[in-house]
């Protein structure tokens, strides 16, 4: 088969690979798209040396078809359109023991910890798949991922239907975030970003989403001065580094501000740096800060909602390649990532 294969950090080649074989409890899916994520980008620049070993098949945001079955597999037959949860857990840690399976301390995700889905071909435990519906289109079914990382998120802040709700960042994972909070509750989204590119494809037709450019507007005042005072329930911090807006705290801070007393912070961004937060603004609040890292059975939100067209992929995806030319995509993602949301590996078209 062929793949586009990370021989050396920073280099993916288009080579020929093994065809991987499904073991016992394992399927053999033939890949239509696979979806470039940040953590893919992190594995690109060698920034998981301690947990990628080289040559090594990225991806793990993936769809598409059964191709084989191992003996014990029970639950899909060739032909068959799925897409995969990644994560794999050890079951043994403290967190597996009470069922916590996304703060395993043994976590593994397929692309990053073994090869994925940027391939023609990969064989993944049946476990981890999921049936997708025929009304959902292959690229559609390649980001039920970061879908369910969304969904997560907001069970994870136990957003309510009539919750207001602020979103820190508008990239892959903000945008999931606020698809799934529009789906979950009926009240005002507001949206801060720096990019006024990634604020204008926001929501855009939705009345009760509100964008703030935060290098013009102060986040803080415009949320309590629209809410009376209030402020929001919950408030979701999808940056992941403190950007540098003269005036402006850190963005996890900016969410503390910006609840009301009794509110919720869910900080998913991946920042290596610390975030300044004023311990006191909490305290006085008695309000509650949450973490929310990739998933836990959510997938199947993800998939219901997308069958019944309460979700808008079309808005996430902004450039597609043929799986030959990840390295191009790749590229761009690195000198433009304010431009691209979600890029597609199309592999049904490789070249």
């Amino acid at each position: 088969m062929r793949a586009a294969v990370l021989t050396e950090y920073g280099k993916l080649t288009w080579q020929d690979m093994p065809m991987p074989q499904p073991g016992l409890d394992e399927v053999l899916i033939r890949v239509e798209y696979a979806g470039i994520c940040g953590s893919d980008m992190h594995v690109f620049h060698g920034d998981f040396k301690s947990r990628t070993t080289l040559p090594l098949i990225p991806g793990h945001e993936f769809a598409g078809v059964i191709a084989d079955t191992g003996p014990n597999t029970t639950r899909f037959s060739p032909g068959d359109r799925v897409t995969v949860d990644p994560i794999l857990w050890c079951g043994q840690c403290a967190a597996c023991r009470i069922g916590h399976y996304p703060a395993c301390t043994s976590l593994k995700l397929i692309g990053i910890d073994m090869h994925g889905g940027f391939g023609e071909y990969v064989a993944v435990p049946e476990a981890s798949v999921y049936a997708v519906p025929l009304s959902v289109p292959a690229r559609h079914a390649a980001l039920i991922e970061v879908y369910s990382i969304g969904f997560h998120a907001c069970s994870r802040a136990g957003l309510g239907e009539n919750d207001t709700v602020v979103i820190w960042g508008t990239g892959r994972i903000g945008r999931s975030i606020l698809q799934a909070a529009r789906i979950k509750t009926k009240n005002t989204i507001f949206c801060v970003d720096v990019l006024p590119s990634r604020l204008e494809k926001a929501g855009l037709s939705d009345p009760d989403i509100v964008h703030i450019d935060s290098r013009n507007q102060d986040p803080v005042a415009v949320i309590y001065e629209l809410t009376d005072g209030r402020g929001a329930d919950v408030a979701f911090e999808a940056v992941g580094h403190a950007v540098s807006v003269p005036g402006r705290p850190d963005p996890v801070r900016c969410c503390v501000q910006s609840i009301r007393g009794a509110g919720t912070v869910c900080v998913l961004g991946l920042g290596d740096a610390p975030a300044p937060v004023l311990m006191k603004e909490l305290i006085w609040k008695e309000a509650r800060i949450v973490a929310s890292r990739v998933s836990h059975g959510e997938f199947s939100d993800a998939i219901q909602n997308l069958k019944d067209g309460r979700l808008d992929p079309e808005s996430m995806i902004s450039a597609e390649f043929p799986g030959s030319g990840a390295q191009k995509a790749f590229g761009l993602l690195e000198k433009e990532p304010e431009n691209y949301i979600k890029v597609l590996l199309n592999f049904s078209e490789s070249g």
